[in-house]
């Protein structure tokens, strides 16, 4: 199975989510929203960019499957909801009945760790057929590496769930806490068992910021259970890591594929033929574009099915 375990999706519905006055407003969503050809920012909305993703993934042969990832609200640390802070939000519940609408959608669960009920949540998830846990730190608000999450840790060993837990920088949603962007903060996780994909590889989300690709190649090489995924590195500020990841031939076996749909995919001008960054541009469908970069710069056979295989599908 080749399986792109990194799509998001958006929720405007009470009881599917939020999305902030402030991420509404934002150029980068407007722009998100013109692309996909929907507008406005109510029920219709949401049913429209489900169906763009449905149609999207579709149209990219390559892949059998995608991962649409849940999103928990931001958390304090007594595990209260914190209203103010959240901009994004997409409920375990929402996924959950997406995927049962259509077989090529994998459920990918989120829960806060600092959350009072977020052991029980996980059983629920994975009663419903998660195939992973998702992570946002420096949006969601909490410390990896913080013992509160070593309940959270030894559930998902238990479970046998792998955790994809973003790393590096971060510019489509607002920031809570930069300082837990570093990979390094995720080996109470490795060090219990967990399998973690370190979302992006580390990479920095703005040229001038701390860069963690290094960090996370160190892990990937010293942690058996420890992986990368290459969502988002079609953007000009990461995919100076392509060469850094694929040269290296213990990390390049370490990699799986993502895109972070519905970001864009920009190829890497630089490190590809002129005729492969003219037709990668030409393709309008940003997931299959992600897919032809990514084949273009020489990903072999096996990190096309390695997510599906790091996910025990």
């Amino acid at each position: 199975m080749i399986l792109d375990l990194h799509v998001h999706i958006s929720a405007l519905t009470r009881g599917h989510g939020k999305m902030s006055r402030h991420l509404l407003d934002t150029l980068a969503f407007r722009f998100m929203k013109w692309r996909l050809g929907v507008e406005g920012e109510d029920d219709a909305t949401e049913r429209a960019i489900a169906d763009k993703l449905v149609r999207t993934i579709d149209e990219t042969r390559k892949l059998d499957a995608v991962v649409v990832l849940a999103f928990d609200a931001v958390h304090d640390g007594q595990g209260r909801l914190d209203h103010a802070n959240t901009h994004l939000h997409v409920t375990n519940d929402y996924a959950i009945d997406l995927c049962r609408k259509n077989a090529k959608l994998r459920f990918g669960a989120s829960v806060h760790p600092y959350r009072k009920d977020a052991v029980a949540e996980i059983e629920r998830c994975v009663k419903a057929g998660a195939v992973l846990m998702k992570w946002l730190p420096i949006v969601q608000g909490f410390n990896p590496a913080d013992d509160r999450c070593i309940p959270f840790y030894e559930a998902l060993a238990h479970h046998k769930l792998p955790l994809l837990s973003h790393t590096g920088g971060e510019k489509s949603l607002p920031n809570i806490d930069t300082t837990v962007a570093d990979p390094a903060l995720l080996l109470p996780a490795l060090q219990r068992g967990v399998k973690v994909i370190m979302a992006h590889c580390g990479t920095r989300s703005a040229f001038g910021e701390t860069d963690y690709v290094s960090n996370f190649m160190k892990f990937a090489r010293e942690h058996e259970h420890c992986y990368g995924d290459t969502a988002a590195l079609c953007l000009p500020t990461r995919s100076h890591a392509f060469p850094m990841v694929l040269k290296d031939k213990v990390v390049r076996e370490k990699l799986v594929h993502g895109s972070d749909w519905p970001i864009i995919a920009l190829p890497p001008a630089s490190q590809l033929p002129v005729h492969k960054t003219v037709a990668a541009i030409a393709d309008g469908n940003w997931m299959r574009r992600d897919v032809a970069i990514k084949e273009a710069l020489g990903f072999d056979d096996a990190y096309w099915h390695r997510a599906a295989k790091v996910l025990g599908l």
